[in-house]
């Protein structure tokens, strides 16, 4: 500090209440550790309908040792995960926890979430050189539990709303997709969104694009699995490159803000569909202001959007590194620039905006 700087005043008060919430942070990530844990040992099953019950029982239940178990089960109540009865020494998974924790169909069972922050310290190294160079890191480049963990985080959140609700949505193309048509689903992942599509519309066909290898091959058992093969096609693309047909639907799965070239992907898309053919545009939600999405969920994405979003587009070149915190307006500006004149958002959750395009 030079001789002319004054020292700072400090808030002793303020002080303290930031150390606690830094604190509270490092508490929820050592938290995050407990429910992979509790998921992937099944002790949150164990739990799931059977009332009040003792750390000896859930050992018993889950194959596990009593102490390791009574030692997390005293960490998930600490946190509000599960609850303790004092009284009689046994702790309680709620119905409300059970739909978060327990429950692998629920369109809010988080678990799987855990293995994105899980990759992100793995990947550290790869960030702190992005950062330090200017490059970037593409999406095959991370751990692989990135991957796996969204796929498994989004896929439940699609079920619950891609069919029943995001389709219905926009204007006509539900009668479309059960009359017949050709749907592309660009940057398609493990394919969870085109399978929910596949089984729901049997008169249409489908082809996910996909620029991760791995990705397209999960993809492709998952399909299998589903039953769905013979109307449902994959292929390792790029989002401007993929089978020249002409396309009902061309749909963006949380994926275009992680283009290089989204101006690129929309422009191509527009050449690539049908007479009377829309856009499904599902992304982050977000404000367009910096200062309204200052918030839990603007957080989580904007770090996320840091270290796996932003870093991919500018693995493609980044001429237009939009990140998961985008907005609707620069959203639009991209349409409209691609050729597109009808742009509206047709519905949103608390996580995500669900828009629309055509010509």
């Amino acid at each position: 500090m030079s001789a002319t700087m004054t020292a700072p005043v400090i808030d002793q008060a303020r002080l303290e209440a930031f150390v606690m919430r830094a604190v509270g942070d490092l508490a929820s990530a050592y938290g995050g550790v407990m429910v992979s844990l509790g998921s992937k040992l099944g002790l949150y099953k164990a739990m799931w309908g059977a009332g009040p019950i003792s750390a000896t029982e859930l050992a018993a239940r889950a194959g596990c040792a009593e102490r390791y178990v009574r030692e997390w089960l005293n960490a998930q109540a600490a946190g509000g995960y599960v609850d303790y009865h004092a009284v009689s020494d046994s702790y309680e998974l709620s119905p409300e926890q059970a739909m978060v924790l327990a429950d692998e169909e629920s369109p809010v069972f988080v678990p799987p979430a855990w293995n994105a922050p899980a990759s992100m310290w793995f990947d550290e190294e790869k960030t702190l050189n992005a950062f330090r160079t200017g490059g970037g890191v593409a999406w095959g480049e991370h751990e692989a539990r990135l991957s796996c963990g969204v796929a498994a985080f989004y896929r439940n959140g699609y079920r619950a709303n891609l069919v029943p609700s995001w389709l219905p949505a926009l204007d006509g193309v539900v009668a479309q997709l059960e009359s017949g048509i050709d749907v592309a689903d660009i940057g398609c992942g493990h394919g969870h969104s085109s399978v929910l599509m596949a089984q729901a519309f049997p008169n249409s066909r489908f082809h996910g694009v996909d620029s991760h290898a791995p990705s397209i091959a999960a993809a492709r058992e998952n399909a299998d699995h589903a039953g769905v093969s013979s109307r449902l096609s994959f292929e390792v693309n790029s989002a401007v490159g993929y089978t020249g047909r002409k396309y009902g639907l061309i749909c963006y799965f949380d994926t275009l803000h992680d283009l290089g070239d989204p101006l690129a992907a929309a422009t191509y898309a527009a050449e690539m569909l049908a007479p009377g053919g829309s856009v499904l545009l599902v992304e982050p939600f977000a404000h367009d202001r910096v200062e309204q999405n200052l918030s839990t969920v603007g957080r989580l994405y904007y770090a996320g959007s840091t270290t796996i979003c932003c870093a991919h587009a500018i693995s493609e070149g980044g001429t237009m590194v939009l990140g998961a915190q985008a907005g609707e307006a620069r959203l639009r500006e991209v349409f409209q620039k691609a050729g597109f004149t009808h742009f509206r958002r047709a519905a949103e959750t608390p996580f995500n905006l669900i828009l629309e395009a055509r010509r």
